[in-house]
């Protein structure tokens, strides 16, 4: 026997959450499908297990996609203070860490339960740990086949996310569903990622543990925060964030001193003749050291030629690194790329060829920066769908 219901959402991540108790309230019937066993498992691990869940900076020059205005019309119509009022609603208490990251004081699993509760009152039947096995559609419903059981609706919402983090039990499943309905996709890749370093820059690899503010640059994308020596290369939210922007084989810049002014090092030779470049650093110890080692500055500053300190500041400002690759979805906390939004109304997020197809959250081509911007997307998205779905 085939169920009934208004609504049927893959995904039981934050975007299908949303979507779905948003539908489910605005009275209509609504069935959410998941293969994992419990809801909102990337919620549960995200801010270090205190879910970073929006950012009070949310615009849409915040994220990466193909048709760089898509985000506005969601975002606008459901922003960062409406969500902070839905946690307020719940008594929630939260705190802003830095940069406009909010927080919960306690732990990720308030947001799920809020999640659940407002599901709950939406009266939204959740189906875990049934996987889908098929997906038909036939006079204008969808038949999603799901476990040992089956439902059909006029509305499939695809809120399974991307591949990044497969241990939660990520999969491209989104894009395989879209392309058999026609929708095109964007190559996916990850994003929020480290990135590794070849072994010629072993030097710095060596430096696993190490980490120190500064501006990195990938293209056009400029990131002031902490970067991070790791034993295969570079991390921290600096480098997270231009993670998204690289492509390989290109370069990114690192300002390692972004606070010092010019000719700060040709002073410090007047200051202090005697000290070495190492000393004369202001980084970490062991930065330090490995940066004095590859400028090859030997000895003492009054020693050397200003041409060549004037060369080494230059070069502090903007050091050059050629990733050779990342670490890949397993590392990454989103993915760049996904269902074309060329493909979807940036108002509902319906499919424009297929009726009654939606695509909400990291599943779609909408990458947000690091800090609590991939969840503002979802809520926003999420709750674009549902209230489309219910019609108002």
């Amino acid at each position: 026997m085939t169920e009934p219901f208004d609504a049927i959402v893959l995904g039981a991540g934050g975007a299908g959450l949303m979507c779905a108790f948003t539908a489910g309230q605005l009275g209509k019937r609504v069935l959410i499908v998941d293969h994992a066993d419990a809801p909102g498992k990337k919620i549960l691990i995200s801010g270090g297990g205190r879910c970073n869940f929006t950012n009070l900076h949310t615009a849409a020059d915040r994220y990466l996609s193909a048709n760089p205005h898509f985000a506005k019309s969601a975002l606008g119509r459901y922003g960062a203070s409406d969500f902070i009022a839905l946690v307020d609603k719940h008594r929630i208490a939260w705190h802003e860490k830095t940069l406009g990251q909010l927080f919960c004081d306690g732990s990720a699993r308030q947001i799920v339960a809020m999640l659940l509760a407002e599901c709950e009152a939406g009266e939204v039947a959740i189906r875990l740990d049934s996987p889908v096995r098929d997906v038909t559609h036939t006079d204008g419903r969808f038949t999603v086949a799901h476990g040992d059981r089956a439902a059909s609706a006029p509305a499939l919402v695809i809120a399974t996310g991307g591949p990044s983090i497969p241990k939660l039990g990520a999969t491209g499943f989104a894009y395989d569903l879209a392309r058999r309905f026609g929708l095109k996709v964007v190559e996916p890749r990850p994003a929020l990622v480290p990135l590794t370093l070849p072994q010629d820059e072993a030097l710095f690899r060596e430096l696993s543990g190490v980490a120190t503010p500064v501006v990195a640059r990938a293209g056009r994308a400029t990131f002031a925060e902490a970067a991070l020596f790791t034993h295969r290369g570079l991390s921290g939210p600096a480098i997270l964030q231009v993670s998204s922007y690289w492509r390989h084989g290109e370069e990114i810049g690192v300002d390692f001193l972004p606070d010092q002014p010019a000719g700060w090092l040709l002073e410090a030779k007047r200051a202090r003749p005697r000290a070495t470049l190492k000393s004369a650093l202001p980084l970490p110890d062991r930065l330090a050291a490995a940066i004095a080692e590859r400028l090859a500055l030997d000895g003492e500053l009054g020693r050397q030629r200003d041409a060549a300190l004037t060369q080494a500041e230059r070069r502090l400002a903007d050091w050059r690194f050629r990733p050779n690759g990342t670490e890949g979805f397993a590392k990454a906390e989103v993915t760049v790329g996904g269902i074309s939004t060329a493909d979807l109304s940036s108002k509902t997020m319906e499919a424009r060829r297929m009726p009654g197809l939606y695509a909400v959250g990291e599943a779609v081509d909408v990458t947000g920066w690091l800090g609590g911007y991939n969840f503002q997307w979802a809520w926003a998205s999420g709750w674009a769908a549902g209230r489309a779905i219910a019609g108002t």
